[in-house]
Formats: structure tokens, C-alpha cells, sequence
């Protein structure tokens, strides 16, 4: 029978605890071997006696408690790397992701020959003010990387165990693992529409703070994953930018004082002119350096090879 490892991240869910594992038990019932990982992300409730509990009924069951609070990403990361299993589940631990839709999400994964599978909430049972800013979030993730989703931050998602073996979470990152894997070579992303619940116990973590951060996490991930390797792509094209837009000021008032007698002393049009110019130099400057230090720390070990071959034999090693 094929194995599944089932990654819970959760804080504060004493109250959800108990429903989830029996659903999740009865979901995978027949069907696979499962693993059950609940990452107890410094919760000050019971969740974690509930967690020591289930860890006594089922040896199934693999508790990680963390002393304080760290986040979600934290929490998945140290959550994968306990996952032995074949295939590897998340799924949040407030109920409102049904355990049942994990089968049909693996199934659609073996079918189709994907790498990942993520829900798409498309009914989401959650107030305006949460969805709003979700939909805007998923919007603009969308159009900026070009992955196909309209629900990056689903936590109930399923994956292939090399896919979970290379990502390193931290931060606000869990947001966006479909990017991680697509960076590193895995392109059999797909998308499936599940059910969701209202929240029965408890309260939402969801922030603004959460929010903002995860756009910075954005802007952060899209230059790593397009720019790391080639940084004076970057730097370089703001630093032609800027020295074109400082050349076309100063040019312009040059003529205006050659040809029309301006006097340009006081005219903070100038000083804006030579500042873009200086900071497009600058900008060649950073690129530079950070060619340098990219051909200085080069790191093979980052590279995700897909296959090697030999004239001795035909099999491949991935």
C-alpha cells in the first residue's frame, strides 16, 4: 500500500483536534498507508495534551512542539522534513479543509503526472474582509509569476516527496511553495476545486501584517528565483534606466540654455537630472559586485538534476 505523510500546522486548535485526526483516519482509511505530523506551532492552549494523546492512541502519530511561536512556513518546514511517506499532505488544522478531498487530490496527481496538487477554495466560507485581500493577493501572484493558480495559499495541498525534500520555508514562503517548486525545476503543477467549511472553534490568525508581508516575501522570492544567478540583469537594466531618464533631463536643459537662454542654476529639474545619472552608475556598480560574488560562491549543490547518463547503462538516476 502506498504511504501518505499528513503535515498539520496549528495554533490553538485544542477544540479541532479530535475531528480532524478522526476524519483524517477515516479519509485514508484503505486506501493508504498514512503518517499523521502535527506541528504544534507554540500554541498556549491544551492542543498540545491532545497531540500527546493522539501520539499514545496511535503510533501513527508524530507531535513536534515548538516553544513560542514561529509561523506557519517554520512550521511546514520542520513538518516535512519528519515526512517518510510517498506522497506528502497539508492541510490546515481549523476544519474548514475537508480531509476527504486529500485522496482525490493524490489521485489527480498519479493521473496527470504532477509534481503538486493544490486546492482552490472557490466557494471560500470566510468573511469579505478575509477573501478581499486574499483574491487581490491571488490575483497579482498570479499575473507576476505566470503559475495558473487561483489559490496559492490553500493550506491543503499534495505533493511528491522529492518536491517537499528541497524547499526551505521560512517566513511568509508557505504562501508561495507552487513558486518554490516551479523555481527548482518542477513544472507539473495543477489545481483542484475542494470544499470548504466555515470555522466551527476558534478564531482566524489572519492579519493585515500577514498580508503585507507576504507581498514582501513576493518581490523577495521573484528576484532569488530570476535574478540570483544574473544579478547585473537586474541592477543593470535600473542602472540603463536611470542614466537614460538622467540623460534626456540634462539634455533637455542644455538646449533650453544653449538655445533659449535659460537660466538653470535654481532649477531642481538639474540636480534630479545628475542624481538619476549618478544613481544609474551606482545601480552598474551593485550589479558588478554582485557578479562577482555570485562567481565567487557559486554552489553546484543548489542545481536539481534530472538525470544522468553513461554509455554502461540506460537506467536513469534522478
Amino acid at each position: 500500500m502506498e504511504t501518505v505523510s499528513v503535515v498539520i500546522p496549528l495554533l490553538d486548535e485544542q477544540d479541532s483536534l479530535p475531528e480532524l485526526y478522526e476524519k483524517l483516519c477515516e479519509a485514508l482509511r484503505d486506501t493508504y498507508a498514512p503518517e499523521f505530523i502535527f506541528v504544534d506551532d507554540g500554541s498556549t492552549d491544551h492542543s498540545w495534551q491532545v497531540i500527546e494523546q493522539l501520539c499514545a492512541d496511535d503510533q501513527r502519530v508524530k507531535g513536534i512542539r515548538f516553544k513560542r511561536n514561529y509561523g506557519k512556513s517554520t512550521a511546514l518546514h520542520y513538518g516535512f522534513q519528519q515526512a517518510s511517506g510517498q506522497y506528502v499532505a497539508t492541510i490546515d488544522a481549523d476544519l474548514q479543509d475537508d480531509p476527504a478531498e486529500i485522496p482525490l487530490l493524490i489521485e489527480q496527481m498519479k493521473a496527470q503526472n504532477l509534481d503538486l496538487v493544490s486546492g482552490w477554495k472557490r466557494n471560500r466560507q470566510d468573511p469579505f474582509t478575509k477573501t478581499l485581500p486574499s483574491r487581490l493577493f491571488n490575483f497579482v501572484t498570479r499575473k507576476v509569476t505566470g503559475i495558473p493558480l487561483h489559490d496559492f495559499n490553500c493550506g491543503l495541498k499534495v505533493y511528491r516527496q522529492e518536491v517537499v525534500g528541497r524547499l526551505e520555508l521560512y517566513g511568509e514562503r508557505h504562501r508561495y511553495i507552487p513558486l518554490l517548486a516551479w523555481s527548482d525545476g518542477y513544472r507539473g503543477i495543477g489545481e483542484k476545486k475542494v470544499v470548504h467549511h466555515p470555522r466551527k472553534h476558534g478564531v482566524s490568525k489572519f492579519g493585515v501584517s500577514r498580508f503585507i508581508y507576504g507581498f514582501l516575501d513576493l518581490v523577495t522570492l521573484i528576484f532569488i528565483n530570476f535574478y540570483m544567478q544574473r544579478p547585473m540583469h537586474f541592477f543593470g537594466t535600473a542602472g540603463v534606466l536611470s542614466v537614460a531618464a538622467g540623460s534626456l533631463i540634462t539634455t533637455y536643459l542644455v538646449i533650453m540654455r544653449l538655445f533659449y537662454g535659460e537660466f538653470l542654476a535654481r532649477r531642481p529639474l538639474l540636480l534630479f537630472g545628475i542624481l538619476l545619472i549618478l544613481l544609474g552608475f551606482q545601480f552598474f556598480s551593485v550589479g558588478l559586485f554582485g557578479e562577482m560574488m555570485v562567481r565567487q560562491k557559486r554552489d553546484t549543490r543548489m542545481v536539481n538534476v534530472a538525470e544522468t547518463r553513461n554509455a554502461e547503462s540506460k537506467d536513469q538516476v534522478v
